[in-house]
């Protein structure tokens, strides 16, 4: 079942046809299974077909999948289309006949006898057993006509807008509208003589909006009355705690006279409320006017808007909840409460990266109505939970438009090329490019986001080798900067009317390279906390530390026999994200220091600083990475990165980097620091030229004592893991203040 939003007036702004949804799916009925059958969905969906046809699809765990051909028969294809509310099946097709599927191949060496009630019941090799790939997908016509009486409304729409009039578009943002059907190849109106504020809810939800709201009935009344009236003949059932209407039951038929009036109602009309992201303002397109509060839950590493993995807060740290038993209800408590819409998935297995720190939450159940996921009921005992259980949740979020005021040009495939926006230049909107002075990473990412492409893996200065639209060369934005959590790339500082771009576009123009995966760097704080000493050192020992500028300043100064004294440490950095972590620059282009004889593949791959409680710093240290490579891993995760006889250097997924406090530069040189408390900090990938999926725990603070001969370090924490109110018991720079300029 496809969603969209459509208008009436085509010379009125355009951010409508992006409410528009290209996929077509019915979808089979969802319930409890008392008989231990696996409970599913199914939906038709592909290229080029019909509505009674197309590749077969099971929605299990929370995951679309595919079914593949091996052993598949015209009884399992009867099976198929029962469930999804035809009365028998006249055909089935193998070799991917509807295009390829994506991701999972649920089921494999189907055997059904054609008296199953479900797919489910039939044999298989199992769920997600399957040595099949997408190119034998199977697909299936059903006979087009419906089983009566089959109460799903997934089964008896082919699709569902808003119809909103122009008149009212000018009023509100595309929020409310005429609730249309389409049934039969026609589009149908609902009378609203049963409708209710839960039918409102979850179309709200499948919209991107948290909530419904009320609306002005007079106009729409009179709006009513000029609209050419065409009923559809149900009416509609929904408790509200639905994810999507196609899981919502259908009422009584209504008897319609004529099919033309509808009684005392008149057309349904639904009205959303949008999140606080999403809240409108004429002046910038978003409301800063909500009072920002400390949130109870988070998302942490999705690449999209409105995805991530499933963080709570307990007692002021920040911890992960546990998948088991984690389904769409809970997912869609989640998403309201973070201001979008009901969820479109519940993601298990840590499919989105691994946190850290504690599992706060184990088997939740929620009703579905609960404001925040942590009045959900839920297990305390998270005892056999680890962190590659970590839950995640995919929402539904408003189609803003977003991706039309913005494109990439001249790139070898979608992900990449040369960035133009859509600005507005003397009364009309025309395509520019954008100035690459100060383009970097957080700049790259939102643009990503703001496309829909995921993460951002380079940002480039340089784009001649990308031809983009020569009509668009010209600069029209520049001076950009962003924090790297904006939702496009006009909330980011940048110049206002006049652009200033010294190096010019062309050539100088910005690009990205988009991924769909990133690595996530984490600094273990128990390893530093545990490790920490001091030593002193005499200088002549120190010489290729001292080239490489290991040392304080102060160094240039002292003679061979004088002694530093060193805050030494050990590093252990694992990788929780989706992707390795390696360095962007290529082996060709790596440093040789001759004094150490080996390759730095990043010049700056961490920072260490001790900091005054007053926010100075009062020494500092840097780690050039000469050795990313995977010290360990977990286990049945193979090494993949060594640093030995020139080999490739890298952090695989699930393996980390250790860096002994015994190696050179692994310290900060405290020579001149006077004796008193400071933070320590260190800082993983502090100029962020590597792009990860999230950047806010590259840090690690600790509180440090200093007696003048004896440091105690103590309290280490690593950012983002504690509340807003703990982090500023850490003075000096806060998580989300850390400078890549």
């Amino acid at each position: 079942m496809s969603f969209s939003f459509t208008q009436n007036c085509t010379n009125s702004p355009s951010l409508l046809s992006l409410w528009q949804s290209n996929v077509f799916s019915l979808f089979s009925s969802q319930g409890e299974s008392n008989s231990g059958t696996p409970v599913i969905q199914l939906r038709l969906a592909g290229e080029n077909r019909k509505h009674h046809e197309g590749r077969v699809e099971v929605f299990y765990n929370g995951v679309w999948g595919t079914v593949c051909d091996d052993d598949f028969s015209i009884y399992a294809a009867q099976v198929v289309c029962r469930e999804l509310g035809f009365v028998d099946a006249e055909s089935w097709s193998p070799s991917a006949k509807y295009g390829r599927g994506e991701g999972q191949i649920w089921l494999d060496n189907v055997y059904c006898a054609g008296g199953e009630k479900s797919l489910a019941q039939c044999g298989s090799n199992g769920f997600g057993v399957s040595d099949c790939k997408h190119s034998e997908d199977v697909g299936v016509v059903c006979n087009q006509k419906r089983i009566a009486g089959f109460k799903f409304i997934r089964n008896q729409v082919e699709d569902v807008r808003i119809r909103a009039t122009y008149a009212h578009r000018k009023r509100v943002p595309i929020t409310e509208g005429f609730l249309e059907v389409k049934d039969g190849g026609k589009w149908r109106q609902i009378c609203n003589e049963e409708w209710t504020e839960m039918n409102s809810r979850v179309i709200c939800g499948m919209y991107g909006f948290p909530g419904e709201k009320r609306f002005n009935v007079k106009s729409y009344k009179l709006l009513a009355k000029r609209r050419k009236k065409n009923y559809w003949g149900f009416s509609v059932n929904c408790t509200g705690n639905e994810a999507n209407l196609a899981t919502c039951k259908l009422g009584r038929a209504i008897e319609l006279k004529g099919n033309s009036t509808c009684g005392k109602g008149m057309p349904v009309v639904v009205s959303c409320v949008p999140g606080r992201a999403f809240a409108p303002s004429v002046s910038t397109g978003f409301r800063k006017a909500y009072r920002l509060e400390q949130p109870l839950v988070r998302l942490r590493g999705g690449a999209m808007i409105g995805e991530g993995r499933v963080e709570v807060l307990k007692n002021g740290v920040w911890g992960t909840v546990c998948d088991d038993n984690w389904n769409i209800r809970a997912a869609t408590v989640v998403c309201r409460e973070l201001g979008f819409g009901s969820a479109k998935e519940a993601l298990t297995g840590a499919r989105l990266g691994q946190g850290i720190g504690p599992v706060h939450m184990n088997e939740v159940e929620c009703s579905g109505f609960e404001k925040s996921l942590t009045e959900c009921h839920f297990n305390r005992d998270s005892l056999g939970c680890s962190h590659e259980e970590d839950a995640a949740v995919r929402c539904n979020i408003p189609a803003m438009g977003f991706h039309n005021r913005l494109r990439l040009n001249g790139g070898r495939n979608p992900y990449e090329g040369r960035v133009e926006v859509l600005a507005e230049r003397n009364g009309s909107l025309v395509w520019g490019t954008v100035c690459s002075d100060s383009w970097g990473t957080m700049e790259a990412m939102v643009v990503c986001r703001q496309l829909g492409l995921g993460f951002a893996s380079h940002a480039f200065q340089e784009t001649w080798y990308w031809q983009g639209d020569s009509s668009a060369d010209a600069v029209v934005m520049s001076g950009v900067r962003c924090s790297g959590t904006e939702l496009t790339l006009d909330q980011c500082l940048h110049h206002g009317k006049y652009v200033h771009c010294p190096r010019g576009g062309g050539r100088f123009a910005a690009g990205v390279s988009c991924t769909q995966t990133a690595p996530d760097l984490v600094l273990s704080a128990q390893v530093v906390e545990q490790t920490t000493y001091l030593e002193d050192r005499p200088m002549y020992a120190l010489q290729c530390a001292h080239e490489e500028n290991c040392l304080s300043s102060s160094a240039n100064k002292a003679d061979a026999s004088s002694y530093r004294r060193l805050l030494r440490f050990s590093s252990q950095i694992h990788n929780n994200g989706q992707s390795d972590f390696r360095p962007r620059a290529a082996p060709h282009s790596w440093v040789w220091h001759e004094c150490h004889r080996h390759y730095h593949s990043m010049e700056v791959f961490t920072h260490y600083d001790l900091i005054s409680l007053n926010g100075t710093k009062v020494a500092e240290g840097h780690k050039a990475s000469f050795c990313l490579e995977d010290t360990h891993c977990d286990d049945g995760i193979q090494k993949r990165y060594e640093c030995a006889n020139f080999g490739a250097q890298g952090i695989t997924v699930g393996c980390w980097d250790t860096y002994r406090h015994d190696i050179d530069c692994q310290w900060i040189d405290i020579t001149d620091v006077k004796p008193g408390d400071y933070i320590f900090q260190v800082v993983i990938n502090p100029n962020y030229e590597v792009a990860e999926s999230d950047y806010t725990n590259n840090i690690l603070k600790c509180r440090s004592r200093y007696d003048g001969q004896r440091i105690w370090t103590y309290n280490c924490r690593i950012g983002g893991s504690v509340s807003s109110e703990a982090e500023e018991t850490f003075p000096g720079l806060l998580t989300n203040q850390l400078s890549h300029r």
